[in-house]
């Protein structure tokens, strides 16, 4: 893919229950742009991000990463070239140990085993974790397991990241440390957040949804000075 943007044509989203998540949400994220997606809960963020590889499909409207058009035929595609880190690390550390966390997706797409160890010590350095490849997600911190989730993504190089409230629940430390892990990284980034100094330190630009709407799209610092609870 030779430009890693993300683009959201008149999306909308409906849930089984009727709930309208989404509702005619136009946005591009350019090649190399950093973006905090902002709002209350309930607004429509998390329901934003899963559409960004497929995990859900939009019930109107478009999806394009780069020039390819999000659908169930080009998933895997999509999935290759969008990491995404929920907002749970809990939920993406279930091998025995990180290396093996680290290294399943590179085996699961079917690399061979030597292209598996390279990326997946690779992901680890530069995270900071190489050092505990060899211990189980329950032996480490919180910032240790947001980190080694991170390294579970990088290991598939998507061309694109996306996380959701990356530094939720992390003490100052661990959170400084993502910060700047973040800071290095030279991927197209759309983070979504209640943590508005890490907005504001990491992303220029900002999305502000409100019910399901996008109410504001800009720099960063002007959106929260006007963010109304």
């Amino acid at each position: 893919m030779s430009h890693h943007f993300i683009k959201f044509s008149d999306v909308s989203f409906t849930y089984p229950d009727g709930h309208r998540a989404l509702k005619n949400i136009s946005f591009t994220v350019t090649h190399g742009e950093k973006v905090a997606l902002l709002g209350l809960n309930g607004s429509g963020k998390s329901t934003l991000l899963l559409q960004t590889n497929g995990l859900l499909m939009p019930s109107a409207g478009e999806v394009n990463i780069g020039d390819v058009p999000l659908s169930r035929q080009t998933l895997k595609i999509i999935r290759r070239s969008v990491g995404m880190v929920f907002q749970n690390p809990d939920d993406m550390l279930f091998m025995p140990t990180i290396f093996d966390d680290v290294a399943f997706g590179p085996r699961n797409m079917g690399l061979p085993e030597n292209e598996v160890k390279r990326r997946t010590e690779s992901a680890l350095e530069e995270v900071g974790l190489s050092d505990v490849a060899g211990k189980a997600a329950f032996q480490l911190s919180g910032g240790q397991r947001r980190s080694a989730a991170i390294a579970a993504v990088l290991s598939m190089e998507p061309d694109i990241l996306v996380l959701d409230e990356p530094s939720a629940n992390l003490d100052p430390l661990a959170r400084r440390n993502l910060i700047n892990l973040l800071k290095s990284f030279s991927h197209t980034v759309i983070i979504a957040t209640h943590d508005f100094s890490l907005a504001k330190e990491l992303c220029p630009r900002a999305i502000l949804l409100s019910d399901g709407e996008l109410k504001a799209d800009g720099a960063t610092s002007e959106i929260i000075k006007s963010f109304r609870y």
